[in-house]
């Protein structure tokens, strides 16, 4: 896994960096950046966040746990893949990384690693690259089960319901366009691409 994506090399400088916001969870930056085909520099309003890593749990079964969570910034509630931050962000490990996916498997969906479950990694990808630098580790995990002591969700988060959706349905939800989170829609690509879905 590559845990450092910002990498200048080959023309990229950042030149200087003023902190605007120096959040715990996000820092808002204005950083003078130089670039391979504008040497001469420019500022760029810029959000710095921890990496984050998320889950798409397939049952013993064959179908995928979801859950609906209430989202404030866009006014809904949505249902989703878990996921959450990684802790030690700044430089997290492979095993971090992986930690965090299954942290927030057992934290928001109440489910666990069953006997034989394999963990996927499927590479990251970035939310929303023109103003942050946040980007998600994706994994599957095959064979997951109910864990015995159920969710144990964050007093920040509002999960509103857990479900489980065979990949036909998934699909449609995509397709029907009830599913609008990028963690989803990455990992639910990710997963067509690398053939196994």
């Amino acid at each position: 896994m590559n845990k450092n994506v910002i990498i200048e090399e080959g023309g990229w400088e950042t030149v200087s960096t003023q902190v605007i916001y120096p959040g715990p969870h996000l820092r808002l930056l204005i950083e003078h950046v130089r670039t391979p085909t504008r040497p001469q520099g420019f500022p760029w309003t810029v959000v710095r966040r921890k990496c984050g890593s998320m889950v798409a749990p397939l049952t013993q079964d064959g179908k995928f746990i979801l859950i609906k969570q209430e989202r404030v910034p866009v006014r809904m509630s949505l249902w989703e893949f878990p996921a959450g931050q990684v802790d030690h962000s700044d430089s997290p490990s492979a095993s971090d990384i992986s930690n965090a996916a299954l942290r927030e498997l057992r934290e928001e969906a109440g489910y666990e690693p069953g006997a034989g479950c394999e963990l996927i990694p499927l590479g990251y990808y970035f939310s929303s690259q023109g103003f942050t630098d946040e980007h998600c580790y994706m994994f599957l995990a095959k064979g997951v089960v109910p864990g015995a002591a159920g969710p144990a969700h964050d007093t920040g988060e509002a999960i509103l319901e857990t479900k489980a959706f065979t990949p036909v349905e998934l699909r449609a939800m995509i397709a029907n366009n009830e599913i609008r989170d990028a963690n989803t829609l990455s990992v639910y690509a990710r997963m067509c691409a690398c053939g196994l879905l």
